[in-house]
């Protein structure tokens, strides 16, 4: 077959062929409205309550204000809650609408990614996006297919069509003699999104975008209602097989969200926790009011029964239940407990008035269910998505796309990463530094023809195209002001051996354009390998000599290469069934590539080593050259010993006993197969290790899989980066470091807004618990503890969780993965901080009820009665006010949790400034403001109570930054 110059098309052909058939991108299915997804928010059964009392609120409200004349501020509370639970819902939809825009952004990238086309007679790399009709591909192995295109040129060619067919390998030719009649799609023509896991070659794009065939699968989705998130088959059932491979397809080109990790599960078993002692404390406010309304009759205690009932079928049964079954239960619970309270009205307070019972019942209703939805974690959902979708953008500034949403978690619990050399440890820049070779037109021949790699001229200066070795060969023979692409136009191709991990060699059979008229058999490989193929040596080196170089070259931790070739006579046969056979190949010499070492990558290993990571080298070079770059990035020590490096065949060899016994000392593997990284990464992880592993070949997918943390190179192939977790798109170790540092970061930004919001949730709790039983006026209001709750859940959720990463995470050893999340000095700040504001909060009610406090100063001339007084309105506005701004300076110290410096130290925190300065103003406009103060139930303080009130309050942050400074000092 006579190697052809493609020259692709011209920029303005580029350009008219674009307008013509339009852009190469997929339309996306029609998006839920916003509407839809804002009245989603007001599913959760909490809310639907809330507002169902709401409603009933409104009506106590018009009879007292028609029926009973009083004032118009009746109205006040009932129509406060709607207006907070309208806020409360509609910043919940704001920032999962912000983090949903995220996962979006993520999503397109896989759009931006290059593949290779010839344009203007160049090999160029060029966004999957920009490919148009008429555009020549370059076909590699491990490539995905950017639009349908028919092949003008296939060597050993097999595709993965599982996407389209469900068959993983499907051979393609452009020899209509080996056509499949039978095949599903022509055996000529590929097709976008399916990948190439053998062979190369080159096809002409006759179809993009929502043309190509996927494209046309895809629209068939359109008006087809399914979860495209499911990963089980429930969601395709209803669909027919053209849509459900559209579904897959889809998913394959999705950020997943809804991954369930570690963190997920201990957080929603954390939630349910949570959740089932606010039912607790619910019905213990519901029953502890009402028996202090009937000045604790004996009868009264007869509501436990029903409450306890109702509550127990809630923690137990609701899960379980449906819709109807739970609205049902919520209705006869409501039934028996107003006929009850009716009952023991007429019973006990047959004089008094009835509205007033019904708007005090439904206050104990609505201030217990307040309560739980304070308590119940809703903002934790929306923590981890905004902790995570933040983490994916910001690694993605950083050289990391993450893939799958749960590797920004696992790498922050990573303990040790296997690492490939090339262009991971390097810089991939290979050249030519040293040869023993005969300079000749015969070698140029050689190098020019037995080959995939390319060159792209287009930038002036030329640069490697696909394999980096093989083009560091070309860039050698452009030094050599010689042509590999006349070179290689010059010659026919006959038949060809690609190169795969397990030979460690390639060859290609031509009809020579240097030895006219002959045909010659070209093999390229690693030295040792081709050197035992060859029969004959040059006349002036021995197979000692190459040894002896060979071995030179690989302490210098050179990547070494060699080449041989057979002369064919016309019977002899060198390459039968895709196999190598020759037997007279004569070796011409060998060649060492350097590719030096990046020179942040010393630097990066350092910190992981240093962070309680193990780093081990796999790659396929020798072990001279593998163990001097170990020795150059500090990974391999003078003090260590053979039982620390080891060979592949050596590594095959070790039974599984052997292996798990070793397997720790280990860090080099050397000339390193496919599968001996997949065995190595499922060994570690017998020894109870969290694996992170590199690859950048088809071969490496299966340890990309099997690795807790599969890491895909940005100049890899697409297969690695549909098995791997993350792409580190500069293809550099310092990635993967700064890549644990955002995991480890992220899961402390989680337990930073879990330590705020459950101090609040001690806090009132308690103090909500015990003003029931102390005959008060609730201390917090509903409209106040639905403030609360929008400060601790969806503005906490949103501050604490995009807090920046910061360099001391790597001081400290990989987390247990299995350990509960809330960890001791956590458990120790949530009661010890939440217990001292409950405690200081009680004991300010206290005072409120045995004195007349006109302002705080009078605390300074206390003097209390024995007898209970009502809490003034004033008085209650204190109480409110001190419970904020004690947790709002709380919030810093949360901030600072786990990062040994200040929580006055802002810089990056733009997020969390905001929502502070939110927050105060807020706090102040709800109390000072004359429309929103009667809202809350609060009235304005004077300047001398706010002043006392922030500073005393700031003690808190104040007393945590000076016990953190004596700690530094």
């Amino acid at each position: 077959m006579k190697q052809n110059h493609y020259t692709g098309l011209t920029d303005a052909q580029v350009l008219e062929s674009r307008k013509k058939h339009g852009a190469n991108r997929l339309t996306p299915p029609e998006k839920e409205s916003l509407w839809k997804m804002y009245f989603e928010k007001f599913e959760d059964p909490l809310i639907v309550i809330l507002m169902v009392i709401g409603i009933f609120a409104i009506g106590v409200s018009c009879y007292e204000f028609w029926g009973l004349g009083e004032p118009f501020p009746v109205f006040f509370e009932p129509i406060g809650i709607f207006v907070a639970i309208l806020l409360a819902t509609g910043l919940g939809f704001y920032f999962e609408l912000k983090a949903q825009k995220e996962f979006t952004l993520l999503n397109q990238v896989n759009d931006e990614e290059v593949v290779l086309a010839i344009r203007n007679g160049n090999v160029v790399e060029v966004p999957k996006c920009d490919i148009v009709v008429g555009d020549i591909l370059v076909l590699q192995t491990g490539q995905e297919i950017p639009a349908d295109a028919k092949l003008l040129e296939a060597v050993s060619l097999n595709v993965d069509e599982s996407s389209l067919t469900g068959e993983p390998v499907h051979p393609k030719t452009t020899n209509e003699a080996e056509f499949d009649s039978e095949a599903t799609y022509p055996c000529n023509q590929i097709y976008r999104g399916t990948q190439i896991m053998e062979g190369h070659g080159y096809a002409e794009v006759f179809a993009v975008g929502d043309n190509t065939e996927n494209g046309k699968i895809m629209q068939s989705l359109v008006g087809a209602d399914f979860d495209d998130e499911e990963e089980d088959d429930e969601a395709l059932v209803g669909l027919d097989e053209k849509q459900k491979r559209a579904v897959k397809l889809q998913r394959k080109n999705k950020v997943s969200k809804k991954v369930k990790t570690p963190l997920n599960e201990q957080l929603d078993g954390l939630s349910d926790l949570i959740t089932n002692i606010s039912y607790v404390f619910a019905g213990l406010i519901i029953v502890g009011k009402l028996l202090v309304y009937f000045d604790w009759a004996l009868p009264v205690w007869g509501l436990i029964i029903p409450t306890a009932i109702f509550f127990w079928l809630v923690i137990k049964k609701f899960e379980d239940f449906s819709k109807w079954q739970c609205m049902t239960t919520i209705v006869v619970f409501f039934a028996i407990f107003i006929g009850a309270v009716i009952g023991l009205h007429n019973l006990l307070l047959p004089e008094a008035e009835m509205s007033h019972l019904m708007a005090y019942s439904l206050e104990t209703i609505m201030i217990a269910v307040t309560l739980v939805v304070v308590a119940v974690p809703e903002g934790l959902p929306m923590a981890v998505s905004l902790s995570l979708a933040n983490s994916m953008r910001k690694m993605l500034k950083t050289n990391n796309l993450v893939r799958k949403m749960h590797a920004c978690e696992t790498m922050g619990a990573t303990t040790v990463i296997c690492t490939d050399k090339t262009g991971t440890l390097t810089q991939n820049l290979m050249q030519v530094k040293e040869s023993v070779i005969d300079e000749d037109a015969f070698v140029y021949e050689a190098m020019a023809v037995n080959s995939t790699a390319s060159l792209d001229f287009s930038e002036g200066k030329p640069h490697a195209i696909g394999n980096p070795t093989e083009g560091a060969l070309l860039l050698w023979l452009y030094n050599k002001k010689q042509s590999y692409q006349e070179l290689r136009e010059a010659t026919s191709r006959l038949a060809e051996v690609p190169f795969s991990t397990e030979r460690k060699y390639m060859a290609t059979m031509v009809q020579s354009g240097v030895k006219e008229g002959k045909k010659v058999l070209y093999v390229k490989g690693a030295p040792e390998i081709v050197l035992g193929l060859c029969k004959h040596m040059p006349s002036n080196h021995s197979k000692e000599d190459y040894e002896k170089t060979l071995l030179d070259y690989q302490k210098k931790a050179m990547r070494t290469l060699g080449f041989a070739y057979q002369i064919i006579e016309d019977d002899q046969k060198v390459i039968e069934n895709g196999k190598l056979v020759a037997d007279d190949l004569t070796f011409m010499g060998i060649v060492g590539i350097e590719d030096p070492i990046r020179e942040d990558v010393k630097d990066a290993v350092e910190k992981c080593l240093h962070a309680g990571i193990d780093v081990k080298i796999v790659t396929g070079d020798t072990i001279a050259t593998a163990r001097e770059i170990g020795r150059q990035i500090g990974i391999w020590k003078d003090s260590y010993t053979e039982r620390n490096i080891i060979d592949g065949r050596t590594f095959a060899s070790l039974s599984e006993k052997e292996l798990l016994e070793r397997v720790n000392d280990l860090k080099i593997i050397a000339r390193a197969r496919p599968m001996d990284k997949k065995r190595l990464v499922e060994a570690l992880q017998a020894k109870d290790q969290v694996v992170a592993v590199t690859g950048d070949g088809t071969n490496d997918a299966p340890a990309l899989n099997a690795a807790h943390v599969g890491l895909s190179m940005g100049a890899g192939t697409s297969v690695a980066k549909e098995a791997s977790d993350i792409t580190i798109i500069d293809n550099s170790f310092a990635s993967i470091a700064r890549a644990v540092k955002w995991g480890r970061s992220l899961f402390q930004n989680i337990q930073r807004f879990l330590l705020f919001q459950l101090t609040v949730n001690v806090a009132a709790c308690f103090l909500v618990l015990c003003g029931a039983f102390m005959g008060t006026e609730s201390p917090l209001t509903v409209t106040q503890m639905l403030w609360v709750n929008l400060i601790m859940d969806t503005f906490a959720a949103f501050a604490l969780s995009a807090l920046p990463p910061t360099d001391r995470v790597m001081n400290d050893k990989p987390r247990d993965r299995k350990a509960f999340i809330l960890d001791k000095s956590m458990l120790a700040n949530i009661i010890g901080v939440g217990g001292f504001f409950f405690v200081l909060l009680l004991g300010f009610l206290y005072i409120f009820q045995h004195s007349d406090i006109q302002q705080l100063t009078d605390l300074m001339t206390l003097s209390l009665t024995p007898e209970k007084n009502a809490v003034t309105p004033y008085e209650l506005t204190l109480l409110f006010t001190i419970f904020v701004m004690t947790h709002f300076w709380y919030m810093f110290n949360a901030r600072a949790y786990k990062s040994g410096g200040s929580g006055l130290n802002l810089k990056g925190c733009d997020g969390f400034i905001t929502i502070t300065i939110i927050i105060l103003v807020g706090q102040i406009l709800i109390v000072q403001a004359p429309f929103l103060n009667s809202f809350f139930n609060v009235v304005p303080l004077k300047m001398v109570d706010w002043a006392i009130i922030i500073i005393g309050s700031a003690l808190v942050m104040i007393i945590r930054e000076l016990f953190a400074l004596i700690k530094k000092i």
